[in-house]
């Protein structure tokens, strides 16, 4: 075969392959067929109506979904079915379908401002506080195989918007949640942050655990938020959280606070930092 005859014979290779393989910009997933949203009643449905139902059901999450190009006719089916490693593996449905939710559409949020110098301890727990988006709170566990011993879990958070730092740190949460029922029982916690939450850490080449790496415990009381404070915790939450709206309804979710009564801080070599309560309200994150 000629070289030139060659290059070719190879590049519609190449294309062959290509036709399984598409770029997605959107969050899709496979729902079962008695779930399925028949096309063109998607506009007759909001967003907000059909995201709580799929978080809910979990039913026809992580299946094998086709590419684009079988969707296009409902009754079409794909020109090639990619052999699973193991060959007893049962196959996919013919009858699931493709569901995709175009993402929030948010503006990202202007990045942090460089962390404040070591020193100023009081004003760099605020700026950890205000900065993360997420922290992990321990609780004294209620489940029956690990009752009274300590339990971790992740958890969204907000001491307020991004322009209005309170350095009070908010929930939204669900009683379905373990670390929430654990609270019904003894209602003290703490949050942990770390700066390597970031790209300091990253950027400087420091391990999470260097204690140059700050890390940020605040321990205290979680209560439920009183109706008086219910609309600045929603604002707090949701500006930095948009998706927390769409979450279902039926988990009955509520807004909690931690009311402070130690912070605790690492952010350098030579010990830890106790910072008191009424510095660390002073000080300003920004």
């Amino acid at each position: 075969m000629k070289p030139h005859h060659l290059s070719l014979a190879l590049f519609a290779a190449l294309l062959r392959l290509c036709e399984s393989y598409t770029l997605r910009n959107s969050v899709s997933w496979a729902v079962a067929s008695n779930d399925v949203v028949v096309e063109g009643e998607l506009d007759a449905v909001s967003e907000e109506e059909v995201a709580p139902a799929l978080l809910v059901d979990n039913s026809g999450l992580w299946k094998q979904a086709y590419p684009p190009s079988v969707l296009r006719n409902g009754a079409e089916k794909p020109k090639e079915t990619v052999k699973s490693k193991t060959e007893d593996a049962a196959p996919v449905s013919s009858a699931s379908r493709v569901f995709s939710y175009r993402m929030e559409e948010v503006k990202a949020p202007a990045s942090a401002p460089s962390p404040p110098p070591h020193q100023e301890t009081a004003r760099t727990a605020r700026y950890m506080a205000h900065y993360s988006d997420w922290g992990h709170l321990a609780t004294i566990s209620t489940q029956d195989k690990i009752k009274g011993l300590p339990f971790g879990n992740i958890f969204s958070i907000s001491d307020g918007p991004m322009d209005n730092s309170t350095g009070v740190v908010y929930f939204y949460v669900t009683l379905m949640d373990n670390s929430v029922a654990d609270l019904r029982s003894f209602p003290f916690a703490s949050l942990t942050f770390s700066e390597a939450e970031g790209d300091f850490c990253r950027q400087q080449v420091y391990d999470p655990e260097d204690p140059r790496c700050a890390r940020l415990t605040l321990t205290g009381k979680m209560v439920e938020v009183g109706p008086e404070e219910v609309e600045f915790a929603q604002e707090a939450m949701f500006s930095r959280h948009p998706v927390m709206k769409k979450w279902p309804v039926g988990h009955n979710w509520f807004f909690m606070k931690l009311e402070l009564k130690q912070v605790w801080l690492q952010d350098w070599v030579g010990g830890v930092s106790l910072i008191p309560l009424e510095d660390y309200f002073k000080a300003t994150p920004y």
